[in-house]
């Protein structure tokens, strides 16, 4: 049954690799049409942090401006984007005024985090990009030291971790138990050099989301391990946890089909990544393209 619901869930054409890799709606000039773009493609800021919700209720605008203070007071040149996967509670009012770096995307219905992350990805003129929740539960203080981080060691990534000995957080036993028991699997499956790839904090060099955004397909919460996953399989290992924070809120809570929807998501990409080699295939095909275009040129 559970090989059924996987490959429902995976199908794809997989006995040919297309010409070229088909861009993801929305997604600009990361991830075209015509293969790889150029790393260094109107780069002109030092970060890009985008910030996906979906209905967080009236704290939004105070956390963008918080994070807005955080990263003035690091000297960075930075953007935040601000992508609503399709909010209706009006928690998006009044962005477009806390200040110049900070600027809304909308998309038209709930599409999903990945898929939000992706446009935001897109559009990020950033030598680093990555995201925060945009829940405030993870503090706009805790990316100071992810800044720094990623300006000092220039990692792959610099990812967030709950697990790491100076994290701060409290959340209900049986959400630990899943999220080791998530974390267990996904090692054992992909061999990530990482103990937490769902925590809500990531950043990552420009040319690795450049190389990787274009073959991801998760518009859900797979979205983060899909990320890493791909990531490593080409070479993108060198990962820096930092410690997290995480505020009292934590209300959500994880039942046991949302649990099996992970596994199933998790199942899902090692299918492509490992047995049927679909994340390989898009890649050399956009190399492909790359390497005719620049002929062509």
């Amino acid at each position: 049954m559970l090989v059924v619901r996987v490959l429902r869930r995976t199908a794809r054409v997989l006995d040919a690799v297309p010409a070229s890799p088909t861009a993801t709606p929305g997604v600009g000039r990361l991830a075209g049409r015509s293969g790889r773009a150029d790393p260094r493609e109107e780069v002109d800021l030092d970060l890009t942090l985008v910030v996906p919700y979906y209905n967080p209720g009236f704290q939004l605008a105070s956390h963008l401006s918080d994070l807005a203070d955080v990263l003035r007071g690091h000297a960075v040149r930075f953007e935040i984007i601000a992508v609503s996967d399709g909010s209706t509670d009006g928690s998006d009012s009044g962005i477009e005024r806390l200040g110049p770096e900070v600027r809304a995307v909308r998309l038209p219905r709930n599409m999903g985090k990945g898929q939000a992350l992706r446009v935001g990805f897109g559009g990020g003129r950033g030598e680093f990009i990555g995201f925060i929740d945009g829940d405030g539960d993870i503090p706009a203080s805790t990316v100071g030291p992810f800044v720094a981080c990623a300006k000092q060691r220039n990692p792959d990534f610099v990812i967030g971790s709950k697990r790491h000995p100076d994290s701060n957080v409290i959340y209900p036993p049986i959400r630990r138990f899943y999220s080791w028991g998530f974390q267990l699997l996904t090692k054992l499956l992909f061999g990530l050099n990482a103990t937490d790839t769902q925590a809500g904090l990531k950043l990552a060099r420009r040319d690795v989301i450049v190389r990787v955004l274009p073959l991801l397909e998760e518009r859900g919460f797979a979205f983060d391990l899909e990320l890493l996953a791909v990531a490593h399989r080409l070479g993108f290992d060198q990962i820096v946890e930092l410690p997290i924070e995480i505020r009292e809120r934590f209300s959500s809570s994880i039942s046991l089909r949302a649990a099996w929807d992970m596994l199933l998501d998790a199942a899902g990409l090692f299918w492509r990544l490992r047995i049927v080699k679909e994340y390989d295939k898009a890649d050399a095909a956009s190399a492909a393209v790359t390497s005719a275009s620049a002929a062509a040129n």
